[in-house]
C-alpha cells in the first residue's frame, strides 16, 4: 500500500459514491488516473428487510461495492467497518483517514455532501467533517502524528477538494460518455436499488439537470475546493 494514487474517494457507506460520481471516477480512470476508495462504514443496517441479518448485509454490501469498483476502474477498495449508523468524530477515526491519505498521496480527495436541505444522514456529516479535517491541517503537518514519520508516512499536501451530492456545486464534468459505466457499476448495489429501470432513470435525469448551463448533455456537480497551505 506504497504506490501513488492520483484520486483517494472517501464515502460513508457502500453505494454512496456510484450514484453521485460514479461518471466522473470512469471519466478519470479512462484517463489513466488510479484512484482509490476508503468505504467508512460496513453499511450493515442498509435495509429494512427483517429476514437479513446485519452481519450478512455487511458481507453483500462490500461484494457489492467491490463489483461496483472493478466497473469503474478503481485501483483499490479500503473497508473501514465502522458499524453502519454509528460514525463519530474521534481521534482513531481522523487518524486512520490522515494514514491514508500520506500513504497514497493523492492530488484530489472526493468526499459525499453532508448537508441536506431537510434530511441527512449523521454518517455523511460525520465523515465529510473528519475527511475534511484529516486533509487540513492534519494530512500536511510534521509534528501531527510523530509516529507516522518513524514509520516513513511523510506529510502530504493535497491540491484539491471535490464534494459531490452538493447543494452548493461551483464545479461540473461532462460524463456524456461514461453515464452506461455509472449505471452498471450503481446496479451492482442490488441491495440498495434493486433490478428496476427507475434507477437508471433518474440517474439519466439527474446528469441532465447537473449539465443544465453547460455545453454538453450529462454531468455531474460538485464542490470544488482547492486546499490553501
Amino acid at each position: 500500500m506504497t504506490e501513488q494514487a492520483q484520486v483517494l474517494v472517501v464515502m460513508p457507506h457502500p453505494d454512496d459514491v456510484e450514484s453521485r460520481m460514479g461518471g466522473t471516477i470512469a471519466r478519470w480512470t479512462r484517463e489513466g488516473k488510479d484512484v482509490v476508495y476508503v468505504v467508512c462504514t460496513n453499511g450493515d443496517k442498509g435495509s429494512n428487510d427483517p429476514n437479513i441479518e446485519p452481519q450478512e448485509l455487511a458481507k453483500i454490501r462490500e461484494q457489492e461495492q467491490l463489483a461496483a469498483a472493478e466497473i469503474l476502474g478503481v485501483r483499490e477498495v479500503m473497508f473501514l467497518r465502522y458499524p453502519d449508523q454509528s460514525l463519530e468524530d474521534t481521534p482513531e477515526f481522523r487518524k486512520e483517514l490522515v494514514r491514508l491519505i500520506r500513504t497514497y498521496k493523492p492530488d484530489i480527495v472526493a468526499a459525499v455532501d453532508s448537508y441536506g436541505k431537510y434530511r441527512d444522514h449523521r454518517d455523511h456529516r460525520i465523515a465529510l467533517r473528519v475527511t475534511l479535517d484529516a486533509v487540513f491541517p492534519y494530512a500536511g503537518t510534521t509534528h501531527a502524528y510523530p509516529d507516522f514519520i518513524e514509520q516513513g508516512l511523510r506529510p502530504h499536501k493535497v491540491k484539491e477538494v471535490l464534494i459531490c451530492g452538493t447543494q452548493d456545486p461551483n464545479y461540473h464534468l461532462d460524463i456524456t460518455d461514461t453515464i452506461d459505466i455509472k449505471i452498471a457499476a450503481l446496479r451492482c448495489h442490488k441491495s440498495q436499488v434493486g433490478d428496476g429501470p427507475r434507477a437508471e432513470e433518474w440517474m439519466r435525469q439527474w446528469a441532465k439537470v447537473s449539465a443544465e448551463g453547460q455545453d454538453y448533455e450529462l454531468g455531474e456537480a460538485f464542490h470544488r475546493e482547492e486546499v490553501v497551505w
